[in-house]
């Protein structure tokens, strides 16, 4: 089968590899649509965190945000799976010790990351094995575009809730790429009022676009009370920031990751009385989005710029636009899509 393989820094290409074969416990999905996010352009370019902490290894075959049928199951798994469209959760834990016990398993020591972390190969392949227990199945209301969109989903879900939105709220969200408009959308189903903050004038007026009209630069940022402040961004400088414009007794999340140290204050954290919450991973949130998405409250859609073949997406790494590209953050492969 083909798949996309990260062969160095700086290099990737479609391979000829072979097919997986289910284990016990898991089942084989012919993947549909698969799309790349940040984290894939980072290992494309060598600085992902795994490579220096020996998590990951050359070569890598990336892909955790899909959405497939079940083809076949191995040992141990119910055959009802099978024909079944579903999505998946990227964190893949062991099982066994007490934070999976609890529900918490994206937080497992040992866990593995499909396409991420530990060599389990990731899904822009035309098929993928995968752990029944991680499965999701999707309604017919959510199509393969918004399938393919339920793990970055899931991330912004959880985003939301941490701020504790009430309708009426007022909402910063740092960093208008495809995690922050999520955010956004979410914050914004929630009944808060949404402002995005962003670099540059490209990405704001696409989330305007959006119907988000609160889009500002740093110097055009208003003063005002923010009620909640959501750090979506990979700025090292910007969980100060967020810390800085919380309103006393509000609540900042963190869900971006800067390539360097960030540092923040305590001592205002605490005279602030502000919660702080970290959010890692999609896992608890991914049922959510489901719902949310098949409901109508959140359309991820038009974050995606451009639909591609599995061989596009090497120039696409490197950082190539393609001339039809719409202004979204978001690239899919299409791969075996029948919707």
């Amino acid at each position: 089968m083909r798949a996309l393989v990260v062969t160095a820094p700086h290099h990737a290409e479609v391979r000829d590899v072979p097919e997986p074969r289910p284990e016990a416990g898991d089942v084989v999905v012919d993947v549909r649509r698969a799309g790349v996010c940040g984290t894939d352009a980072e290992i494309y370019a060598g600085e992902m965190a795994y490579l220096r902490t020996g998590h990951a290894s050359y070569p890598m075959r990336i892909g955790h945000e899909w959405v497939g049928v079940v083809g076949e199951v191995g040992v141990g798994v119910d055959p009802a799976w099978v024909g079944a469209r579903v999505t998946g959760d990227t964190m893949l834990g062991c099982g066994q010790c007490r934070r999976c016990r609890s529900g918490r398993q994206h937080v497992c020591d040992v866990r593995g990351e499909l396409g991420l972390r530990d060599g389990r190969p990731g899904a822009l392949a035309e098929r993928v094995a995968v752990p029944a227990t991680s499965l999701h199945r999707l309604p017919d209301a959510v199509d393969d575009a918004m399938g393919a969109m339920v793990e970055p989903g899931g991330n912004a879900y959880r985003a939301v809730h941490a701020a504790a939105l009430a309708p009426g709220d007022r909402c910063l969200v740092m960093g208008p790429g495809t995690i922050g408009l999520l955010c956004g959308m979410f914050a914004r189903a929630a009944g808060a009022e949404v402002h995005l903050l962003g670099l540059d004038e490209r990405s704001l007026a696409f989330a305007r676009g959006l119907g988000f009209a609160h889009a500002w630069l740093q110097e055009t940022l208003p003063e005002l009370p923010w009620d909640a402040v959501i750090d979506a961004s990979n700025a090292p400088q910007l969980p100060a920031r967020a810390l800085e414009l919380v309103e006393p007794a509000g609540r900042i999340v963190f869900i971006g990751i800067a390539e360097t140290v960030s540092r923040l204050d305590t001592r205002d954290l605490a005279l602030k009385d502000v919660t702080a919450v970290g959010v890692l991973s999609a896992s608890p949130g991914l049922a959510g989005t489901i719902e949310a998405y098949a409901a109508g409250a959140v359309d991820p859609r038009p974050l995606v710029a451009a639909t591609v073949a599995l061989e596009d997406l090497p120039a696409i790494l490197a950082g190539d636009r393609p001339e039809r590209a719409g202004g979204g953050p978001k690239f899919h492969a299409v791969i075996g899509e029948q919707t």
